[in-house]
């Protein structure tokens, strides 16, 4: 989990050679993967560790969304390097 932030720290760190409006977008997205992070690991330790089943389908749930900003992420960034 920790190497994910610093994956994204870097990122952010990246973002400063693209334009005004890129670079926010950028820094949305990381926001947006950062606490999909924090969701997603908060109720895979409540599934694994306490056995809660809610827990579990919110941890797949935060996983999803993890997909899509990922992707937007990739869309976005292949843009600006253009």
């Amino acid at each position: 989990m920790q190497v994910l932030f610093a994956f994204f720290k870097n990122i952010l760190y990246l973002c400063t050679s693209f334009n005004q409006k890129t670079k926010k977008i950028m820094q949305n997205l990381s926001n947006q993967i950062k606490t999909q992070l924090e969701v997603f690991k908060e109720n895979f330790e409540a599934h694994v560790e306490k056995g809660n089943k809610a827990a579990g389908a919110r941890a797949r749930k935060a996983t999803m969304e993890l997909t899509k900003l990922f992707k937007e992420f990739r869309k976005k960034s292949v843009e600006a390097s253009k």
